[in-house]
């Protein structure tokens, strides 16, 4: 697995990781240094796009701040 810089937002802060051999990745959500939850996704070539990122976090943000 591969990792790519942690992106912080909404208290949350989010630590993406990938495989390219598998085309696969994760997000991991922690908030106050403990995990919350992981948010799986797919890409297609050598790395996934930094936009198909911030997506995936900009959505889980939106969801938590509509609770």
């Amino acid at each position: 697995m591969n990792n790519m810089g942690a992106i912080e937002r909404n208290g949350y802060v989010f630590e993406p990781e990938f495989s390219v051999v598998n085309q696969d990745g994760a997000i991991h959500v922690y908030k106050n240094g403990q995990f919350i939850e992981e948010i799986q996704f797919d890409f297609t070539g050598d790395f996934p796009e930094h936009d198909q990122i911030e997506e995936l976090v900009n959505h889980y943000c939106s969801q938590k701040s509509k609770k």
